[in-house]
C-alpha cells in the first residue's frame, strides 16, 4: 500500500523533482516506511511506501529486466502468485517476491490488456523508456482497479499533466490553484459526496473505476481519454450463455450458495496474504461476522476490532464480543463517547481527502487497529451492495412506481398535491423519506434512474434552488454523465442486479470506498475488502435475481452460503448499519460545535452556496424537521473548504467546465 504521484511535461529535472517531492511529502501518512522517485525527463514519478508484502524487496519504482519500463503502484494484487507462474513460464525473470513486480512483467507481456487480469485493489503508473533508464520517457500508462477501491486523481495545467493518489497531494504540487468546483458542490448536496469523476477542486479529476489512460510525454496537454477495460454487461451476457449451455448439467450455476462459499473463501484467503499482522473490523452485523469467521479458519487467533459506545442502545460491543469468543480471535474494543468525538474532531475532519457525510466511523476503528500495531485489516464493505442488504433494493421499486404514475399527471397538479401533503402529519413524522418520494413525483426524469432518488441527501429541487441553477444544466456536468452512463448499463439487468450495479458504481465508489481509503491511510493502515474480489463480484452480478433474492429475506444467498459459520443471533437480527449515535450526539456538544461552524461560512463556498442555507438546515434539525445527516454534511463541507480552498476569482470561476467520460 502506498501513495503515488507524478508530473509529465516539465523539461527541467530539478523542477520536476521538486514538484514530486512536495506531493510525496503531502502523502507521508500513506507510506511512512520509505520513498522512491524516478526522474526521466519530461517525466517524474514518486511514491511513499507502506510495507506489506516482501518488506525488504518491495521498494519502488520497480523495473523490468531491461530498464525500459518502470512502475509506481498503490494497492495489492491478490492473484500475483498465479500471474507470476504464468509469466515465469513465458521467460520473465523476477528479482523480488512483491506483487508490484508482477505488474511490470504483465505489462511487458500483454501491454494494456494486462489490466483485466489483475485481481485486486490498485492504482498504478507505468513509465515507458524505450532507450533504457538513462533515456527519455515517452509514455505513461495509468490504471485504476475495477471497483475504485484505490483512488487516482489528475489535473492538466500549463502544459503539464499531474497525477496523485490524493487530491490534496495535487494541491501540494504548487501547480494547481486551490479553487472550488461549483459543479462538485451540486453533486455533494445531492448525494453527500462528490460524484465520479469529479473532485471538489476545480480542474482536478478522478480516473474513474475500471478505467485506464495513456499520456504521451511530448503531448501532456492533450485532453486525456480514459477508457473502460471492465465491461460488466459483457460478463453478464457471457454468464447467461454459459447457464443456457449447461442448464441440464451440475454446473456451478446450479448451486449458487456453494459457489459463493467457495469464491468468498478464496477471496478471504488471498486477502490475508501479508508479511505483517492482519486484523478484521468486527461489528454485530452479518458482513463483518462472515469475514471474521472465514478468516479465523485460515489464521487462528486473528485480531478483531469493534467500536463501542457508552450508551448501550447504540453499542454493538456485546454481540461482537460473543462472536469473537466463538471464533477465538484476539479481540479489542474502542469505547467512543460524544466527548471523545469532539476532542478528535479536528484531526478526523482533516483526514478527509474530499468532503463526505460518512467516514468518521472508519477513522476511529482504523485508529484502534493501528494502535494495536496492525498494518492491515479486513472489512465487510461490498456485501450490502452485492447481496441486497440495503433498503434501496426495495425502495427503488416504490420510487419507480411513483415516477411512472406521475408522468401521466400534469405538472401543476403534481405540484399542488405534493405541497398539500408536505403539511400533513405523516410528512412531518418522516420528512426526508417522503421528501424523496415527492421529489420523484414532481420531476421523475430529473435523475437518470429511480434508484438515485433513494440516495439523495437533499432533494434535486432544493439543490437546484440553493445552487441558483436550473437542473437542466446538470446534463453537461461530468458527475451526471457518469450517473447516466451507469444507468444505461443497468437497463439490460434485472431489477435486483440493476440496483446492485448502481450501488457499486455510485454510493460505494463515491462514498464508502473513498472514505475508507482516506481514513485508514490517515493512520497508515491498509483496509482490504474481500467481498469486492473481482471473481466474486462478477459471479454475483451475473446471477439472475431469482437466485439472489431467495424468500425475501435480506442477504438470503449469503446466509445460505455461510449459515453454518454464523451465530443465530446474527442471522435473525434486524438490519443494522455500522454507524455512530449521531442524532444523540448532535444534540449535545457536537451540535454546539456544528452550530458555530455553520455560522462561519467558508468564503470560497459563498459564491455558489449561501451561508443562510446551512443555518436554515440547522434550525430544521433542532425542530425535528430533518435528520442529523444534513447539517452534519454541510458542516464537513464547510470545514473542508475552509481548510483546503481559497475564494475563486472571476477568471477561475469562468473556466469551470464539464469533462466527458466514456462509459460504454
Amino acid at each position: 500500500m502506498c501513495g503515488i504521484c507524478g508530473v509529465i511535461g516539465i523539461q527541467s529535472s530539478g523542477e520536476s523533482e521538486a514538484v514530486v517531492r512536495r506531493m510525496m511529502a503531502a502523502m507521508l501518512h500513506r507510506g511512512p516506511d520509505e520513498e522512491g522517485i524516478l526522474l526521466s525527463t519530461p517525466v517524474a514519478a514518486g511514491m511513499r511506501r507502506l510495507s506489506i508484502i516482501d518488506l525488504p524487496g518491495g521498494s519502488q519504482p520497480v523495473w523490468n529486466e531491461t530498464g525500459t519500463l518502470a512502475v509506481v503502484f498503490n494497492g495489492e494484487i491478490y492473484n500475483f502468485r498465479e500471474l507470476r507462474e504464468r509469466l515465469e513460464a513465458s521467460g520473465h525473470k523476477f528479482r523480488t517476491r512483491s506483487d508490484t513486480e508482477v505488474i511490470i512483467h504483465a505489462y511487458e507481456e500483454w501491454g494494456e490488456n494486462c489490466v483485466p487480469q489483475l485481481h485486486g485493489m490498485f492504482a498504478f503508473a507505468i513509465i515507458e523508456m524505450p532507450q533504457g533508464r538513462t533515456g527519455r520517457a515517452t509514455r505513461v500508462f495509468l490504471a485504476r482497479d475495477p471497483l475504485g477501491i484505490k483512488p487516482l486523481y489528475y489535473a492538466q495545467i500549463g502544459g503539464m499533466f499531474i497525477f496523485a493518489s490524493e487530491v490534496r497531494a495535487i494541491l501540494a504540487s504548487g501547480c494547481v490553484p486551490a479553487c472550488l468546483c461549483a459543479e462538485a458542490v451540486t453533486s455533494y448536496l445531492l448525494f453527500g459526496s462528490v460524484g465520479e469523476p469529479m473532485s471538489m477542486v476545480d480542474g482536478v479529476l478522478s480516473l474513474p473505476p475500471g478505467h485506464c489512460v495513456a499520456i504521451l510525454s511530448d503531448d501532456p496537454a492533450r485532453t486525456p481519454e480514459p477508457k473502460s477495460y471492465w465491461r460488466i454487461p459483457e460478463v453478464i451476457g457471457k454468464a447467461a450463455e454459459e447457464r443456457r449451455a449447461t442448464k441440464s448439467s451440475s454446473s456451478a450455476f446450479a448451486s449458487p450458495a456453494a459457489s459463493v462459499r467457495s469464491l468468498l473463501e478464496t477471496a478471504v484467503r488471498s486477502h490475508l496474504v501479508a508479511d505483517v499482522p492482519v486484523g478484521v473490523f468486527l461489528s454485530s452485523g452479518l458482513d463483518s461476522t462472515a469475514i471474521a469467521a472465514l478468516a479465523s479458519r485460515v489464521q487462528s487467533g486473528i485480531h478483531t476490532f469493534t467500536v463501542a459506545f457508552p450508551d448501550t442502545e447504540f453499542s454493538e460491543a456485546e454481540v461482537a464480543r460473543r462472536t469473537a469468543a466463538r471464533i477465538g480471535s484476539q479481540h479489542s474494543e474502542l469505547m467512543i463517547s460524544g466527548d471523545d468525538l469532539v476532542a478528535r474532531l479536528d484531526e478526523a475532519i482533516s483526514s478527509f481527502d474530499q468532503p463526505s457525510m460518512d467516514g468518521i466511523n472508519t477513522y476511529f476503528v482504523s485508529w484502534a487497529a493501528r494502535q494495536a500495531g496492525l498494518k492491515v485489516a479486513l472489512s465487510g464493505l461490498g456485501s450490502d451492495e452485492l447481496f441486497g442488504g440495503y433498503n434501496t433494493f426495495r425502495a427503488t421499486t416504490s420510487v419507480a412506481r411513483i415516477a411512472a404514475v406521475s408522468r401521466f399527471i400534469p405538472r401543476p397538479l403534481r405540484t399542488f398535491t405534493t405541497s398539500r401533503l408536505k403539511n400533513s402529519r405523516s410528512f412531518r413524522a418522516s420528512p426526508d423519506a417522503l421528501g424523496k418520494a415527492f421529489a420523484s413525483c414532481l420531476d421523475p426524469d430529473i435523475l437518470p434512474h429511480p434508484y438515485f432518488f433513494t440516495r439523495t441527501l437533499f432533494t434535486p429541487q432544493t439543490v437546484a434552488t440553493r445552487m441558483r441553477e436550473g437542473a437542466d444544466s446538470w446534463s453537461s456536468m461530468a458527475w451526471m454523465e457518469w450517473l447516466s452512463g451507469v444507468a444505461r448499463q443497468s437497463r439490460a439487468m434485472d431489477r435486483f442486479t440493476a440496483v446492485s450495479w448502481l450501488e457499486l458504481r455510485t454510493y460505494l465508489a463515491n462514498t464508502l470506498l473513498r472514505d475508507t481509503d482516506a481514513m485508514s491511510m490517515r493512520h497508515s493502515l491498509e483496509v482490504r475488502v474481500p467481498f469486492l474480489d473481482v471473481p466474486l463480484v462478477e459471479y454475483l452480478l451475473a446471477l439472475p435475481e431469482s437466485m439472489k433474492r431467495g424468500s425475501g429475506r435480506p442477504k438470503a444467498l449469503l446466509i445460505e452460503a455461510l449459515g453454518d459459520l454464523l451465530p443465530e443471533e446474527i442471522i435473525n437480527q434486524p438490519k443494522r448499519t455500522f454507524t455512530f449515535p449521531w442524532e444523540f450526539w448532535m444534540r449535545g456538544k457536537l451540535g454546539d460545535r456544528v452550530a458555530v461552524t455553520l455560522g462561519d461560512w467558508a468564503p470560497a463556498l459563498e459564491s455558489c452556496l449561501g451561508a443562510s442555507f446551512g443555518q436554515a438546515v440547522w434550525r430544521n434539525f433542532l425542530r425535528g424537521h430533518t435528520t442529523w445527516s444534513r447539517p452534519w454534511s454541510l458542516y464537513v463541507l464547510n470545514e473542508w473548504v475552509k481548510r483546503n480552498l481559497v475564494a475563486q476569482s472571476a477568471d477561475s470561476a469562468a473556466r469551470q467546465k464539464a469533462v466527458a467520460v466514456h462509459v460504454p
